[in-house]
């Protein structure tokens, strides 16, 4: 048994960060990594709902305050063993040396974007991004000086033009939302890594089980935590993972400043979901495939978008890259609006909502909720076109998915 942190007896470490093992597979490590156990020998992950921590002597707080060690805390919002647990166990999974969990994806995303730039940096950004995340770069960064360059993700030479020696990140999206095009990470890296510049990726399409983005050169990983991993739609989360002179030097000053870090409750939700992580991601890939397979063969719908199809003009990069098509279906309806609007309506077993990554199926419609705002000329550019819906697959029979999409788009 390791020995107990100062002012905490009888309370010791399972395989932390300073044990983290490299030969686990993951499911493995998704359920074992990080983990921390009271005297009490619990078997479950043990939530600690607290705000604050008790020093047993003034000297022992000032000490902790001066430096604090591996596994002492001082304030949920520096850190909790909850949130440090899920914290070491993202990583592990991720391939980094460490990782800050967050209150929720925008949180992850523009605190690494903005702990690391500061006025008269560039940025050179992919322009297939979330609304939030161009909000982030256009209005927040650009008020306070910082220039950023949009290209189009897929397109290297674009890449190649943009970045200069005086670039200090990239930021993409590793597959676009909800269009499902695919940035290059090996190849942006290359590019943005000789200039001398930091590779922000957001993976939260990829996931972290078919991730392999730090392997191709991402420097910094953010995941909206709220999608697949929490898998439920119970509660928002955000995680960043990177090295930790990023994470620990640059990002945690910011975090705990501004006060992003994630609540223990929803750290504990999250451990609890990562169990079943690897299960459902491959369950949902593969249902995901057999949905688009299904679609591309109906007379109503006009055009199928999922990397996992050979039809898809970035096939090979995606096997290449994440070794799947992903979770995510997205299909456009002759009719546009007003057909796509009646095939969601008649839609049995898929809910109707914006979120993904969830369990239970989710169809959205992009031009009218996730990217409303969207100026009708970046809607076009980004192929967001009213007749789209976008699927997020869940873990239902295939075939009763298959079944409910046949007589939905009928109606079409």
């Amino acid at each position: 048994m390791a020995p107990a942190p100062s002012g905490l007896p009888g309370f010791f470490l399972g395989r932390g960060a300073e044990t983290m093992t490299k030969d686990w597979k993951t499911r493995t490590s998704l359920v074992h990594e990080g983990s921390r156990r009271s005297q009490y020998g619990e078997m479950a992950e043990a939530i600690f709902l607290t705000q604050g921590f008790v020093y047993p002597t003034a000297e022992a707080a000032e000490a902790r305050f001066v430096k604090a060690g591996e596994d002492e805390f001082i304030y949920a919002r520096y850190g909790n063993p909850t949130t440090r647990m899920f914290e070491e166990r993202i990583a592990a999974l991720e391939g980094t040396e460490d990782a800050f969990a967050t209150a929720s994806g925008m949180a992850a995303v523009s605190g690494a974007l903005m702990s690391c730039l500061r006025a008269g940096d560039h940025v050179v950004s992919a322009r297939a991004l979330f609304g939030s995340c161009l909000y982030v770069l256009e209005e927040v960064l650009g008020r306070f000086g910082v220039r950023i360059t949009f290209v189009d993700g897929a397109d290297l030479d674009q890449w190649r033009s943009a970045v200069t020696p005086g670039t200090k990140a990239v930021f993409f999206e590793s597959m676009s939302n909800p269009a499902l095009e695919l940035v290059d990470i090996r190849s942006v890296s290359e590019i943005a890594h000789k200039a001398g510049a930091l590779v922000i990726c957001d993976n939260v399409f990829a996931t972290p089980i078919f991730s392999r983005a730090v392997e191709q050169g991402a420097d910094v990983v953010v995941y909206s935590t709220t999608k697949h991993i929490d898998g439920q739609g119970r509660a928002l989360g955000g995680v960043v993972c990177g090295t930790k002179d990023f994470v620990r030097k640059v990002l945690e000053p910011y975090m705990k400043h501004t006060g992003g870090s994630m609540s223990p409750f929803t750290a504990w939700m999250h451990l609890n979901g990562m169990a079943t992580l690897d299960l459902r991601c491959r369950a949902m890939a593969d249902t995901a495939l057999a949905v688009a397979k299904a679609l591309e063969s109906h007379p109503s719908v006009s055009k199928v978008i999922y990397p996992g199809l050979p039809s898809h003009p970035q096939h090979a990069l995606a096997m290449d890259q994440m070794g799947s098509g992903g979770t995510l279906v997205t299909f456009e309806v002759a009719g546009g609006k007003d057909a796509a609007f009646r095939v969601m309506n008649a839609l049995e077993i898929a809910k109707i909502s914006n979120n993904l990554g969830d369990a239970k199926t989710i169809a959205t419609h992009p031009a009218t909720t996730t990217h409303q705002r969207l100026p009708q000329d970046q809607k076009d550019a980004l192929g967001i076109t009213p007749g789209l819906i976008r699927l997020s697959l869940g873990l239902e029979d295939v075939g009763d998915l298959i079944a409910d999409l046949h007589q939905a788009l009928s109606v079409a």
